[in-house]
């Protein structure tokens, strides 16, 4: 989440908040506004995930413009494509830029132009049709996460309309990167001694319809690992479980290197909440899919999104939602309380009382702890390849944090023995 306050900004800041993809976002930002020659400005990636987030996003640009009022304030990201306006309003913003063109030169280039010469009120927005964008930029950024780890968006937009849902509003339609181009940037980052990359996307899983042969996500997996036999270890970040497709569960199954921790968009438990959801599993068939992706990897660690809360949900619903914790043997859960946006079906619905949507927010994430408890006890005494991060942490393959013994060089994965936990992450012997 973004953070802003007293700062000395001669050239380009940018300001993330949301998520992976923002800050994949962020750096492409950073990259091309510097180059189209931009000075003291301050750039805020929004996010439209919830209206808190949107709610953080004005409070940090009116601080930002409070510590220094010569600065100037550009508001781009998924809120600024689903609510312009919103941001066009306050006064502490000089621009609003869409999502389609935020990483293109040529865009930063104009605002560089219109800040010279002075912006009007018509010219203060730009933002375009973000459906009319039909390809997506190869966004690479190498050694996120303390540089230890590169992610590689290779996936962009969603067609589906979840009810909850306004990310394809800001993000567009699914579109994907050549098979072709994902596979030549990672062999580069191999090569340069990259030990792990991490795909992603918005809607990870639906990679590759919009190409041509409609190559799948696990079709990607296999031909990476193929053909880029020095990258150690490869990770996926949230998939939908129902597009799941063959070839990646055959990866799981044959490729070591595919990381054994994948992370599931779940949202509910119930049937009856993800059917209004408009959500496109059952139950039944993500406690199949589970129990067929740990037959053919039995080490594999399953994380989890899971909303509380959800406009009609009852006692007898939630609960579902804590049993499938259970259900689905889930280690890691993010679990998010529900946040009605606006022009979403889901606004429209009637809605459970805040508090009763906070108290099973809270129980969730009790949950949450209890199920990582209980897989951080189990690992004690294994010995595991770590890779190291910065700050004295590193990452097991199945992507648990373990504080490190002893100083090691970021990047390098190391060989450790756990010998306990904090109640958050494992201790190296």
């Amino acid at each position: 989440m973004g953070q802003a306050g007293a700062r000395e900004t001669e050239g380009v800041e940018v300001v993330t908040f949301g998520c992976r993809l923002n800050t994949l976002d962020s750096a492409e930002i950073q990259r091309a506004a510097t180059a189209a020659g931009l000075t003291r400005t301050v750039i805020v990636n929004s996010c439209a995930v919830t209206a808190e987030a949107v709610r953080q996003a004005r409070q940090s640009i009116r601080r930002l413009k409070r510590a220094d009022p010569t600065l100037k304030v550009v508001v781009t990201g998924c809120a600024a494509q689903t609510e312009p306006q919103t941001f066009a309003a306050m006064p502490e913003v000089d621009r609003v830029v869409g999502n389609g063109a935020k990483g293109a030169v040529e865009t930063w280039a104009e605002a560089r132009a219109a800040f010279d010469f002075g912006v009007s009120a018509e010219e203060k927005v730009k933002v375009d049709d973000i459906f009319a964008v039909r390809e997506t930029a190869l966004h690479m950024v190498d050694g996120m996460d303390g540089r230890t780890r590169a992610f590689v968006q290779v996936q962009n937009g969603c067609d589906h309309r979840c009810t909850f849902c306004i990310i394809p509003y800001g993000r567009g339609a699914s579109r994907s990167v050549p098979m072709g181009d994902v596979v030549a940037h990672i062999r580069a980052l191999a090569e340069g001694g990259q030990k792990e990359v991490v795909l992603t996307g918005v809607d990870l899983t639906s990679y590759g319809a919009d190409l041509p042969g409609a190559p799948t996500l696990g079709r990607l997996v296999r031909a990476i690992l193929r053909q880029v036999p020095e990258l150690e270890r490869l990770r996926l970040s949230s998939i939908d479980s129902v597009e799941a497709d063959a070839d990646l569960l055959r990866a799981l199954a044959e490729e070591e290197r595919l990381m054994p921790h994948l992370h599931l968009s779940l949202q509910s438990g119930d049937d009856m909440v993800l059917k209004r959801m408009k959500r496109r599993h059952s139950r039944a068939q993500v406690i199949a899919l589970v129990e067929e992706m740990r037959r053919l990897r039995p080490d594999l660690v399953l994380g989890a999104d899971l909303i509380a809360g959800f406009p009609t949900e009852t006692e007898a619903m939630f609960r579902n939602s804590l049993s499938i914790v259970d259900a689905c043997g889930l280690s890691f859960l993010h679990v998010f309380p529900f946040s009605a946006r606006a022009g979403t079906p889901a606004a429209r619905m009637p809605p459970v009382p805040g508090d009763v949507v906070d108290a099973r927010a809270r129980r969730l994430r009790e949950k949450g702890e209890e199920a990582l408890r209980r897989h951080l006890a189990a690992e004690i005494g294994r010995r595991h390849p770590v890779l190291v991060e910065r700050g004295g942490i590193g990452r097991t393959p199945y992507f648990t944090p373990v504080r490190l013994h002893r100083a090691a060089q970021p990047g390098a994965v190391i060989d450790l023995r756990i010998a306990g936990h904090d109640g958050a992450r494992l201790v190296a012997a």
